[in-house]
């Protein structure tokens, strides 16, 4: 009786990530009428698709390397900063929503904020007489995506690194202050050594998290941004460039790269948790 509680997470697990799974990497070998090829993944070395993975992996490590350097500092300001206590729950609940908060209502946000005729393109111009635009910034680019990833990818990083800091045992700060070490000492000797396998794990996972959005993407920037899920979305949607068995194998490949991150997120986390115990 103990396993029907979780019979229904085994019939979601199946049916919505099992199951679609399979599918992907048995038509990633297979052509349309379902015969055996190499050819989809050969086709994946084709150079706009080649450009597209580079693109996509350099816009997940820049968001992701720069949401784990923000989101460390901030989270080490509310829990060991001496701020006032009601800045921590403000903070942490703001997390919780801003990392789940992606897709269309994002890209209309950063558009209505930092387009053309954005807020603060606005704001800039008349209270400063400074043209946001003149000097080259383009939201619909690379910078700009990156600069939206990181709305989520921040708070998604303050959440897993906070238990991480609280983990820091008190006594080793005060071991190393009666020993003489000064705070730049302690932090370069002895927390950040204990830190590393949380710091990487969870900026591998910030990576994973942003290589695998699609929505915000596509709303954002539509199709002038040549990323990796823009083209399996126009390969499985049917638009001219239509291979539903190519976008099977651009598919597989994702799975390959965010497989891997997570897989060297859950190993170092694994390591990390040594140091609690």
């Amino acid at each position: 009786m103990t396993w029907l509680g979780v019979v229904p997470f085994f019939v979601f697990a199946t049916l919505f990530l099992i199951a679609p799974t399979g599918l992907l990497v048995v038509g990633a070998f297979q052509t349309a009428d379902g015969s055996f090829t190499l050819a989809n993944l050969a086709g994946l070395l084709h150079p706009s698709i080649v450009a597209a993975y580079v693109i996509s992996l350099e816009i997940s490590a820049a968001s992701a390397l720069g949401g784990a350097v923000i989101g460390f500092f901030l989270a080490r300001a509310i829990v060991s900063g001496g701020l006032p206590g009601w800045v921590r729950p403000t903070v942490t609940t703001f997390s919780g929503v801003a990392s789940n908060f992606a897709g269309v209502p994002l890209a209309f946000a950063f558009l209505a904020t930092l387009g053309r005729t954005g807020l603060v393109t606005w704001a800039l111009m008349e209270w400063f007489g400074f043209n946001l635009y003149a000097t080259g910034f383009k939201l619909l680019s690379f910078l700009g995506l990156t600069l939206t990833y990181l709305y989520f990818q921040i708070p998604l990083m303050v959440l897993i690194l906070t238990p991480a800091l609280e983990g820091l045992k008190k006594e080793w700060g005060e071991a190393a202050s009666i020993l003489g070490a000064s705070s730049l000492q302690y932090w370069r000797m002895v927390a950040l050594p204990v830190l590393w396998p949380s710091l990487l794990g969870a900026t591998l996972l910030l990576f994973a998290n942003a290589f695998g959005a699609v929505a915000t993407a596509y709303a954002l920037t539509g199709s002038s941004l040549n990323i990796v899920t823009i083209l399996l979305y126009a390969q499985i949607r049917g638009d001219v460039l239509h291979d539903q068995n190519l976008g099977y194998a651009l598919a597989l490949g994702m799975i390959v790269i965010t497989g891997g991150a997570n897989v060297g997120y859950i190993w170092l986390r694994g390591r990390a948790e040594r140091w609690v115990k």
